[in-house]
């Protein structure tokens, strides 16, 4: 299942984008392009172009834009693997360890967690022996 999601500024951030452009393309033609002569050419275009597509894209009937899809992970696992099941994926392969966590430090956040009651002294036991069965 595809869902696509497209994001369209509203008409107030288009108004504001002409209003910015407009001042812009005023001081292109009033400031730059007596200044600095094609580069004030060049200035004033960009301000032009810049302010036309913030125009069409706040009122223009037409979408152009950036698009986002997002797919589910049903269509597209996460493993190349044919036999994947995306329900009964989980992270149990990962372990501590391949965090850098070594046993002894695992026991000590443990008993961190304990000793500030965030966690009962029956979580605290059992997830000791599964730190300790991993050895």
């Amino acid at each position: 299942m595809k869902r696509h999601i497209k994001y369209r500024p509203n008409k107030a951030a288009g108004a504001a984008g002409i209003a910015f452009g407009v001042v812009f393309i005023l001081i292109g033609l009033f400031v730059v392009i007596p200044a600095f002569g094609p580069f004030g050419v060049l200035w004033t275009l960009l301000a032009v172009v810049i302010t036309a597509l913030n125009a069409y894209q706040a009122f223009g009937k037409k979408y152009i834009g950036p698009e986002i899809t997002i797919e589910d992970e049903e269509t597209k696992p996460a493993r190349p693997d044919a036999s994947f099941d995306p329900q009964a994926a989980d992270h149990e392969h990962i372990t501590a360890a391949s965090y850098g966590h070594t046993p002894q430090k695992r026991l000590e956040q443990l008993e961190t967690l304990k000793e500030a009651g965030l966690i009962t002294e029956e979580e605290y036991q059992e997830k000791r022996k599964e730190i300790l069965g991993d050895l």
